[in-house]
């Protein structure tokens, strides 16, 4: 080639250079689902600057129960329900957005669990004796009663579907902790409502994107497809990146950066890592049969075990669902449903609960259980309840919460919130200054504002700081 000859590699467009080099790694399929990792020039994760003050937590699990709980049933006990039981009591405030009858009151028995005599419902008999780590809080309200906005706002911060999730938030803000595996895993077997907006990372850099991962079956090789390149061994895989990431800075070089491009080469990275860590962080059979005994069986089960691998293991946030769509959606048969629900959840958060506190990592885990919303204490379709987004229950264990207390009451029927009012932006701003991270600095410039988890909202609940 004479110096007058064009050059061979800007005639290569982007897209067919990812095609017929990244094709050979057989790692496309992982790096498609992973989208993970979007690096800055000098190839470091691109993140806000860290904590803005010491953190209590480093990490957090996320258990969601998806299709919303009713409060009274489980951490609010509400014994007026049952002297008013099928009335509407004049004066009571108990318009909801639809049409229900009178107040139905739940049949389940609470008692004093713990030092703290914090009272838990006769469905979470297992979950009581951990009570004294928990921090209820009953007085939660959000904006809108309908599934898809409210997961919206309880996951991205907000009832658009545009912003960036919590999880996206707390990937920015701090970083990951293990290059091996991404930083944001969302467990569920199926699909919730709305899907993959709830865990995307929008306008901010899409190393920060939440992994799903449907552990619908516990194989490594299922619940991650195409993990492992079964065509090349891991010195030619490895070369073969490297030339791509040669070529593509050649590229560059003449044509100018790609941050999306970029995106790409980086997921390729880290599909190529995962190959050597995910196995065996993804593998249950990894761990005794006495450790899986205690988590018990089923999806929710090995998702609490799953998450409790992964953040030991170095992942910053590990939201699992509790399954497909909106089980705890109970607008009919609901006291017929529930105490199967309470069965699948109560013997798997003991036992992550227990096993945290036992490798020493309650005090910098922060977990946190909840739905989008909560259900009314007035009937529907005779023993259902509606979407109740006025008042409803949420807690959190571990790092760095006062356990063994409760924060915030609902009136007397647990419809609305009525002290201590904490709501969701509230929950957000008290998470992220747990991590280290004030809310109202962790911002990101977008089409010419600066936007954060909280928007223009958010008060820290000190009051349930350790």
């Amino acid at each position: 080639m004479t110096s007058q000859s064009p050059p061979l590699i800007p005639s290569i467009d982007r897209r067919q250079l990812l095609h017929h080099l990244g094709g050979g790694l057989g790692m496309l399929g992982a790096a498609t689902i992973l989208a993970q990792r979007s690096h800055a020039a000098e190839g470091t994760l691109q993140k806000a600057g860290g904590p803005h003050f010491a953190p209590k937590a480093k990490r957090v699990i996320h258990l969601f129960m998806n299709g919303g709980p009713f409060q009274a049933d489980l951490f609010d006990p509400k014994p007026a329900l049952k002297k008013y039981a099928g009335q509407r009591p004049e004066g009571a405030d108990l318009v909801t957005e639809r049409p229900t009858g009178g107040l139905l009151p739940s049949p389940f028995r609470f008692r004093p669990h713990g030092e703290s005599g914090v009272p838990v419902s006769e469905l979470l008999p297992q979950l009581g004796q951990h009570i004294d780590d928990i921090c209820v809080l009953r007085s939660l309200h959000a904006d809108n009663p309908n599934h898809g906005p409210a997961l919206l706002q309880m996951n991205n911060g907000t009832i658009l579907p545009t912003r960036p999730s919590m999880g996206a938030w707390f990937l920015y803000g701090l970083g990951t902790e293990n290059e091996n595996l991404p930083g944001y895993v969302v467990l569920c077997p199926g699909r919730p409502v709305r899907f993959s907006i709830l865990w995307n990372s929008a306008f901010l850099p899409s190393a920060h994107q939440g992994t799903y991962i449907n552990h619908s079956t516990v194989d490594p090789s299922t619940m991650v497809p195409h993990l492992r390149n079964k065509k090349w061994d891991k010195e030619t895989q490895r070369r073969q990146l490297d030339l791509l990431r040669q070529l593509d800075a050649q590229v560059q070089a003449q044509r100018g950066p790609a941050p999306a491009f970029d995106a790409r080469l980086q997921s390729l990275e880290t599909a190529f890592r995962m190959q050597f860590q995910a196995s065996d962080t993804f593998d249950l059979q990894k761990e005794s049969k006495e450790t899986r005994a205690a988590y018990g069986e089923g999806h929710f089960a090995n998702g609490c075990l799953l998450a409790r691998r992964m953040v030991e293991s170095g992942v910053r946030f590990a939201q699992v669902y509790y399954g497909n769509g909106q089980p705890w959606d109970t607008h009919s048969g609901h006291d017929q449903k529930v105490p199967k629900l309470c069965r699948d959840i109560d013997q798997p958060i003991a036992a992550l609960l227990t096993d945290l506190k036992e490798r020493g990592m309650l005090d910098d885990t922060l977990v946190i259980w909840g739905g989008e919303f909560g259900r009314t204490p007035t009937s529907e379709n005779g023993n259902g309840r509606d979407h109740n987004h006025h008042g409803f229950t949420m807690w959190m264990a571990g790092g760095g919460i006062k356990g063994g207390m409760t924060y915030g009451e609902t009136d007397e029927f647990g419809f609305k919130s009525v002290q201590d009012k904490v709501h969701v932006h509230d929950m957000h701003a008290t998470v992220l200054h747990l991590l280290g991270l004030d809310h109202e600095r962790l911002t990101y410039r977008h089409s010419g504002r600066d936007y954060r988890l909280t928007d223009v909202h958010g008060r820290v609940v000190h009051e349930i700081i350790a």
